[in-house]
């Protein structure tokens, strides 16, 4: 009986937006010396990063079978993406529709039973992190990756032989049901049929780790398919806006000024040269609808209204300074400070009412736009709350945050429910 050579493969994808412009990296590995015996990467166009990975994943063990077509393979695959790992194992369904042809493929490559799967630290698969950067900086640079220009093997760091762990059934005890799902996709695949994994729940291996309560926070699984990302732009400066007045859905619907005219054209630049917003959503008011043609002419794109994304009406203090509203309406202004469910003098709107209609918004976009990512140009007072909101943080939050006319603020909204604050007040694209 011929001996079973033992490889490693580590893979990496990544995507600069989520979806955006994506790329992959592998790198097959002797496991007896350590030895690179094999890189691969590619610059993919815009993808998820869960793509992006699975991609990653199937030019590793591409790249194995290649080396060795005609030798018996042990090959463990060591990656950072708890989403492919677990998926792949058998122990997470795959639900998502662009993940099922990809596992499919994956699974066609080798046998199921000679290929065990390993979560990594992303600190120890900084190879095919690197190899996957270099993919996407080619990309940007309008060129593919190029073996002969990395230098992803010299910037990570050494490795050590991996000892012997017996033979390649040994550690994948426990799987069986997933290898049977797995080989019935190898088989799919072969004849070009599309393999489904989730055909039937019952042809699933559930998760070992359910409980009774729905999974929260860092408790949740950490990939559920692509969100729905909300760039969330403030629109550029009007004349109220240095004077910091009170400009809210109930006042004179002013127009940018000039300054603010330059900041949108700023922002339609920063979108154009990233290339990773899809669509592009707008308060009603004058000044969002100016910052968003902007955007929206730069890019080829149309524009949508959504009146939940509107600023708040600030009844009889609009146009007017803090100064000036504490001075005339202080004991109201105080009020208004300390309870979110209290309006502005004249009829305006509280926090509360805000934040509902906001929430209202927010979840007729992300149905719609799920997988997207969205620009969505509106006011101080949305942004803030979309923010507050995803951070599950008390009203009171929202006068901790600055937020700057013309700056971006990033939200993903994940299918349980779960949101991912990724920035706040960003100004570098005015500079």
């Amino acid at each position: 009986m011929s001996a079973v050579r033992r490889l490693v493969v580590e893979a990496d994808g990544g995507s600069r937006g989520n979806p955006g412009p994506a790329g992959y990296g592998a790198v097959v590995i002797d496991a007896a010396t350590g030895e690179t015996l094999a890189e691969a990467a590619e610059y993919i166009g815009v993808a998820t990063n869960n793509v992006a990975e699975y991609r990653g994943l199937i030019a590793g063990l591409t790249a194995a079978k290649a080396l060795f077509p005609d030798e018996a393979l042990d090959v463990r695959v060591r990656m950072d993406s708890k989403l492919v790992v677990e998926q792949m194992s058998g122990r997470w369904k795959i639900k998502h529709p662009d993940m099922k042809p990809l596992a499919a493929r994956a699974t066609a490559i080798l046998p199921p039973s000679s290929v065990t799967y390993e979560w990594i630290p992303r600190a120890q698969n900084k190879h095919a992190d690197r190899l996957a950067n270099e993919a996407m900086d080619a990309g940007r640079d309008g060129r593919q990756w190029e073996a002969s220009a990395s230098t992803a093997e010299l910037d990570a760091p050494a490795r050590t032989p991996l000892p012997d762990r017996g033979p390649p059934g040994d550690a994948a005890a426990g799987a069986a049901k997933a290898r049977a799902a797995l080989a019935a996709a190898r088989g799919a695949a072969d004849t070009g049929t599309l393999f489904e994994v989730d055909t039937g729940a019952s042809e699933e291996p559930e998760p070992t780790d359910v409980t009774a309560a729905p999974q929260v926070g860092w408790a949740a699984a950490p990939d559920l398919g692509a969100p729905a990302t909300f760039v969330l732009l403030r629109h550029g400066e009007t004349l109220l806006t240095p004077e910091k007045r009170f400009s809210g859905s109930g006042g004179t619907d002013p127009e940018l000024s000039a300054i603010g005219r330059d900041q949108a054209a700023r922002a339609a630049a920063h979108f154009a040269a990233l290339c990773t917003v899809q669509e592009i959503v707008s308060s009603p008011l004058r000044r969002c609808r100016e910052t968003a043609a902007a955007v929206a002419d730069r890019l080829g794109l149309a524009v949508r209204i959504e009146d939940g994304l509107r600023e708040t009406d600030f009844g009889a203090w609009e146009g007017l300074t803090f100064g000036e509203v504490r001075e005339r309406y202080g004991d109201d202004l105080t009020t208004w400070l300390a309870d979110p469910e209290t309006a502005p003098t004249g009829g305006g709107e509280s926090f509360a009412e805000v934040a509902e209609r906001v929430a209202a918004a927010r979840d007729r976009l992300t149905a719609r736009y799920a997988g997207r990512t969205v620009l969505l140009v509106t006011h101080v007072t949305p942004i803030k709350t979309l923010v507050r909101l995803a951070l599950e943080a008390p009203a009171k939050a929202m006068f901790r945050m600055e937020l700057s006319a013309a700056s971006i603020s990033t939200v993903a909204y994940y299918g349980d429910g779960n949101a991912s604050v990724r920035l706040l007040n960003d100004t570098s694209h005015l500079r």
